[in-house]
């Protein structure tokens, strides 16, 4: 099913320490997360992201593959720095380390100039919160868009159903008009038989008797009515549509099982029309192959 999320997550500005274990770090990166879906049979995984956020693709697949089975699903994911505001202080081992370098350097090349505070925030504004350590951050954030996603497709799914009920009560009409109209129609052609043998039998020599014309009138009209009996396909038809509000109402993983029952409906509605000898039943064959078909354009969509 269709679904959008978009989630953000803005830095606080909090001082993070050499040893802070990652989970407890926030993230001095204004955080960005989209996830779209659009209808496929298949789950169909696509990222869009930035290099340094490459390989974080790993874990987010593991945790949309968890909870998401079908459709073409594309993730994108931003990461901005921000301003000033959201500046902090490096940590001890960063200071540390550079001025360790900066000593090194200064014995090889004494003229080299002392490096300036914006030099050592500049050098450590990468390292403060590695990708590494915001990875806790990264994929909390996905969770909340993963949520909002399937909280968008449950809605497209209860308006989805919501129309297939409706087009479930229209079939089951148009099968309720269908069921008199074939023992009326075997009514009138046994008197349209029997009619045609009477005024064949006036025209005739006597050779045969009145009898055996009526008999040979009753054997066709028999014959006829069995031709377009639909008692079955109508019996058939309305146990698929039961079947259909029965995985409806259920849910989960029905997708599947809907389209099959929806390709059951369609050949059941094609056969009352092959047998139609009227046009009240042609006419319902196409209203029901109408309705049908708009519901196997709807059925697709659900997970």
């Amino acid at each position: 099913m269709t679904g959008y999320a978009s989630v953000q997550h803005s830095p606080l500005p909090v001082d993070v320490e050499a040893n802070a274990p990652a989970a407890t770090i926030t993230p001095t990166a204004r955080l960005g997360l989209e996830i779209r879906s659009v209808n496929s049979r298949f789950l169909d995984l696509s990222f869009k992201l930035p290099e340094d956020l490459r390989q974080l693709e790993p874990s987010l697949r593991e945790l949309i593959t968890r909870q998401i089975k079908r459709g073409k699903v594309e993730v994108r994911a931003s990461q901005d720095a921000g301003d000033g505001t959201s500046l902090q202080a490096p940590n001890h081992q960063a200071l540390q380390k550079i001025a360790a370098l900066q000593d090194k350097i200064h014995d090889w090349l004494p003229k080299a100039r002392e490096l300036s505070v914006a030099d050592v925030l500049r050098l450590t504004a990468g390292n403060s919160t590695p990708v590494a350590l915001e990875e806790v951050a990264w994929l909390a954030l996905a969770q909340q868009a993963i949520t909002a996603l399937l909280d968008a497709r449950a809605r497209e799914g209860a308006r989805l159903t919501d129309m297939l009920q409706g087009h479930i009560d229209q079939l089951r009409t148009l099968a309720e008009q269908a069921a008199p109209l074939v023992p009326q129609l075997v009514e009138q052609q046994r008197q349209r038989f029997l009619e045609r043998w009477k005024d064949a039998m006036a025209l005739a020599d006597g050779s045969h008797l009145p009898e055996a014309a009526q008999d040979r009138a009753l054997t066709e009209a028999t014959a006829f009515a069995i031709r377009i009996d639909v008692a079955e396909e109508l019996t058939r038809l309305r146990s698929h549509l039961d079947e259909i509000a029965r995985l409806l109402s259920k849910g989960g993983d029905i997708g599947k099982r809907l389209d099959f029952l929806i390709q059951e409906l369609h050949r059941e509605a094609n056969t009352l029309g092959s047998k139609s000898a009227v046009l009240e039943m042609t006419r319902i064959s196409v209203d029901m192959k109408v309705l049908i078909e708009q519901m196997r354009e709807q059925v697709q969509n659900i997970e």
